[in-house]
């Protein structure tokens, strides 16, 4: 198990797959690694259902910052195809998070599920001693639908275009561009203009602006790992090679231009609110008319192909196999970030004059 991120597929395998609580026939669809959510069967309709740690990060603004936590968690049921419908929130708060703080951050929330017709239905909110951002509790979201209906990560088909949403690294490159300015060598106007692409990030409305579209095999938000981690766990888990060629996958210039000063792998870089897709072809042009319709980046970016080769499944790039990612290249950054802007503030409290 890592130290820090996602367990591996052999970790879930070994520790968690084989004990599961008790076997209860509506459970249409269990935890499977790589599987953003569970399925229930209440009364033959599906209930997707995904469970995410709650992030909330200060140096954002409580409102932004609450904007954005609630869309992460919303993210890993709406890849299902279902509209998120319903909400359930725990909180496990630092002592010293003020009332007011709460206040803003919770305001944001509701706005957004408002926005989206989610609906909270249930929650716990409490201090704890020990208990520090960015990670303050956990959620789960809920979606209603057809069984039939269901879009799973795990469905790519071979013969699918690969289609990519926004670009990957562009969580983590406008996280930092937000977060630690001073801390990065390049134009303020570049960073200025990454860090606005944090408030774009939204998978949910991107999946609703392909909802109804037939042809959709699979959809994963672009997480831990980044655009090269989710396509490993969507080639695994259907068993087909992923193909995918670097010169069609569309990075901005000044997202690379932050990963280059920060000497962070883009491919390999957190990016929730991108999309990876995997679709028949003869539906691949009206996802890509909807998608840039609502203003969403979009590019094909490869094809699914079989793994019953003497290549196997996995993920080959530019004509070469690859492996999946061991940690996300965004996490070291995110260290060496923060640790610099504390080395700031240190040496702005031992001699205000000398900082300014």
């Amino acid at each position: 198990m890592p130290r820090t991120g996602k367990i591996s597929r052999a970790f879930f395998r070994e520790h968690i797959a084989t004990q599961l609580g008790a076997d209860r026939p509506e459970t249409a669809l269990g935890p499977q690694h790589g599987v953003d959510f569970g399925v229930l069967d209440i009364g033959g309709q599906a209930l997707a259902v995904a469970t995410d740690p709650v992030s909330i990060l200060p140096g954002l603004g409580f409102e932004r910052a609450g904007r954005f936590a609630v869309r992460i968690v919303l993210a890993d049921v709406a890849v299902s195809g279902f509209d998120p419908s319903h909400l359930a929130v725990g909180f496990t708060l630092p002592p010293d998070l003020s009332d007011d703080d709460f206040a803003t951050v919770w305001g944001a929330i509701h706005d957004e599920c408002e926005a989206l017709g989610v609906d909270i239905v249930t929650g716990h909110t409490a201090r704890y001693a020990g208990c520090s951002f960015p990670w303050v509790g956990a959620a789960t979201a809920m979606a209603v639908g057809d069984h039939d209906a269901i879009v799973r990560p795990d469905g790519a088909r071979v013969g699918d275009d690969l289609i990519i949403t926004t670009g990957p690294a562009v969580e983590a490159a406008a996280l930092f561009a937000s977060l630690f300015p001073e801390e990065i060598d390049c134009e303020d106007d570049r960073l200025a203009r990454v860090a606005a692409m944090f408030d774009e990030l939204d998978v949910v409305r991107d999946t609703r602006a392909i909802a109804g579209i037939d042809g959709v095999s699979a959809m994963h938000d672009i997480t831990e790992g980044g655009l090269l981690g989710a396509c490993h766990e969507m080639a695994a888990g259907a068993g087909v090679r992923f193909r995918v060629d670097t010169d069609r996958v569309l990075i901005d210039d000044d997202v690379a231009a932050v990963c280059s000063t920060l000497d962070m792998d883009p491919w390999r870089a957190t990016s929730s609110g991108s999309l990876l897709l995997s679709v028949d072809p003869d539906a691949t042009d009206d996802v890509l008319t909807a998608l840039r319709d609502r203003g969403t980046t979009a590019a094909v970016i490869g094809s699914v192909e079989s793994g019953d080769t003497e290549l196997g499944s996995g993920v080959v790039r530019d004509g070469e196999p690859t492996e999946p990612p061991v940690g996300d290249s965004s996490w070291p950054v995110y260290e060496r970030l923060l640790a610099a802007a504390n080395d700031a503030d240190d040496a702005a409290d031992a001699d205000p004059n000398d900082a300014n």
